[in-house]
């Protein structure tokens, strides 16, 4: 499990946008979760300037502001 960043706004789309923390940036289908583990959707797009990447996370089903200001985690494969 690597932390991946805090979630700054839900769009218009319903999606999740981030701010990356840490590098290697993910690749597109990456799972995110919550530090609970509990599946909370995938990475579709990788948004802004190389040196301060946003990420773009759909959910899984429909989201409310609830995870606003939370730390999403993107789940490894070993």
């Amino acid at each position: 499990m690597r932390r991946l960043g805090k979630v700054l706004h839900l769009s218009k789309s319903g999606n999740l946008l981030l701010r990356l923390e840490q590098y290697p940036v993910p690749i597109i289908g990456a799972q995110v979760c919550d530090y609970k583990l509990r599946s909370v959707g995938v990475v579709n797009n990788i948004l802004g300037p190389a040196k301060a990447p946003y990420v773009s996370v759909k959910p899984v089903a429909n989201v409310d502001g609830a995870l606003v200001g939370r730390v999403l985690y993107q789940v490894e494969k070993d």
